[in-house]
């Protein structure tokens, strides 16, 4: 159906007068979807990785409505630290709504961050607020994320030692066990082109504040209670290709004296001999659709 009717519109422009050509366009659909595939060197949330500092497969898809209305989804692969069971995947679902306000773009909406076939009490729900503009060539973007009390926030687990030695089966072994807690994350992003080159550099820096241990099956969101991530980078947009890469140096100021007592479970193949919210440079590929 949109085939034929971008042809025949086609047709009727060639035998048009330029006049008329040149004042016709082609009205937006109401329902629009987009998304993208990609190839993480380190999957970094919040400057910490969930795939013990290796690879992951990303994707997602959005699909949204003219009234500003829109639902997407989001998945990777994990690794490393805490105890996700199922496939060891998050798949996020995300909901909100986007309207203009001023010379930007207010964004209200909720994510559900699940791991399917795993442990249910590791499941949460976070809501946020976004606003977005421009300022000269720099798009900027401030958001903050508040979810709510809930036992995947909760510190279970005062100490990773304490984690390391839980009962998972029977889920004893915990020193505060079905606690719950709150998580509080504001960010900011900028970015701008670089004209003629293809380049994009990029900014973020974010704050986050939860419970300092470990919930259910060792996870935690804010590991060490109250931390920055910042990051730096540039991507680069390969012409005639929906292909993008990117490159970006990511770190925390969680320091190895900070973290020490989440080990084992924060770390490096939860064994102590490591940490994963240290300074690293990643590396994308991405693809658009």
């Amino acid at each position: 159906m949109r085939f034929s009717h971008l042809l025949a519109g086609g047709l009727c422009l060639m035998a048009a007068t330029p006049a008329l050509a040149q004042e016709e366009t082609t009205p937006p659909p109401p329902v629009t979807v987009t998304g993208s595939v990609g190839l993480v060197s380190d999957y970094r949330f919040r400057g910490v990785s969930q795939s013990d500092r290796n690879l992951a497969v990303q994707g997602g898809v959005t699909i949204a409505h003219e009234s500003g209305l829109y639902i997407g989804t989001w998945g990777s692969n994990l690794a490393g630290w805490g105890t996700f069971g199922g496939a060891n995947m998050e798949l996020d679902l995300i909901a909100g709504y986007k309207l203009p306000v001023g010379g930007g773009t207010l964004d209200v909406g909720a994510t559900w961050y699940m791991y399917p076939s795993g442990f249910d009490n590791t499941d949460f729900i976070e809501p946020y607020v976004k606003l977005s503009g421009t300022l000269g060539p720099a798009s900027l973007t401030a958001g903050v994320a508040y979810a709510p009390k809930q036992e995947a926030l909760g510190a279970w687990s005062s100490t990773g030692a304490i984690a390391a030695n839980v009962d998972y089966d029977n889920g004893i072994g915990y020193d505060n066990p079905g606690d719950k807690n709150d998580n509080l994350y504001l960010w900011g992003d900028a970015a701008a082109a670089i004209p003629n080159t293809g380049l994009t550099a990029k900014a973020h820096i974010g704050y986050s504040n939860g419970n300092k241990g470990l919930g259910p099956f060792a996870t935690s969101v804010a590991p060490t209670g109250e931390y920055f991530d910042w990051l730096i980078g540039a991507d680069y947009a390969i012409k005639g290709t929906p292909l993008t890469l990117g490159v970006a140096y990511t770190d925390t100021d969680i320091s190895k004296a900070d973290s020490a007592y989440l080990q084992p479970s924060f770390s490096k193949g939860q064994d102590g001999a490591g940490t994963i919210a240290g300074a690293t440079v990643v590396f994308s590929l991405t693809a658009a659709f």
